[in-house]
């Protein structure tokens, strides 16, 4: 059962294999859509060049990242290609209670267990046009070693395999529109019944219509 009540702010959770171009989407959407917050999680794996802490990750070691949630401050962690991340429970929380929508970026595990206590959120799985084009992308990346690059493309494939469990797929092919359908899928899913209850309450009251349907 969730701890927010499922009239509060949207969660959005937008997962992808490695170079099918999920963060140059989200930043985009986030460019346009300032109104949703980044959820910025921690993680173990060492800062890719221009990458700040604090702004892409909060970058920890293995021994506090473990005892962080050992204490139970995360939402959802996962072991992700030989590193450990994290979603901060306090944050979404915060964020949700005030009527906010959170934006995730996490892998298909963390989405597996944000989903069992949040059924609500809205998940995105973003899809390559293929694994030759996946690979071609991780390349020109040039931020990670060959055998690096190698093992993100062996594990795409199981990857890809869970894009079934999410209500949206994308095909990140030719980028405007991707990121117009992303953006379309925000936008409806603001217009579900409890958001918009929650965001027009007066309105609400004033029609005689619950906040909640049962």
């Amino acid at each position: 059962m969730s701890d927010l009540h499922p009239s509060s702010g949207s969660l959005f959770m937008v997962v992808a294999p490695s170079g099918a171009g999920k963060s140059t989407l989200v930043n985009a959407l986030l460019a346009q859509e300032p109104s949703i917050k980044l959820s910025i999680s921690y993680t173990t794996r060492a800062p890719r060049p221009k990458e700040q802490h604090g702004r892409e990750y909060y970058f920890t070691s293995v021994r506090d990242f473990l005892t962080r949630r050992e204490s139970g401050e995360f939402l959802e962690s996962a072991e992700v290609h030989g590193n450990y991340y994290g979603t901060s429970r306090l944050m979404i929380s915060d964020q949700m209670r005030a009527g906010t929508d959170v934006l995730l970026e996490i892998d298909w595990q963390g989405a597996q267990q944000v989903k069992k206590q949040f059924p609500d959120a809205v998940g995105i799985f973003i899809l390559p046009p293929s694994i030759a084009v996946l690979e071609e992308r991780l390349n020109k990346r040039g931020q990670d070693d060959p055998s690096v690059i190698t093992r993100r493309i062996l594990a795409a494939g199981g990857e890809i395999a869970h894009a079934p469990e999410f209500e949206y797929v994308i095909i990140n092919q030719e980028f405007a529109t991707a990121l117009a359908e992303l953006t379309a899928i925000v936008k409806a899913s603001r217009c579900r019944y409890a958001q918009q209850a929650a965001r027009n309450t007066s309105l609400f009251a004033q029609l005689g219509l619950h906040g909640i349907l049962n």
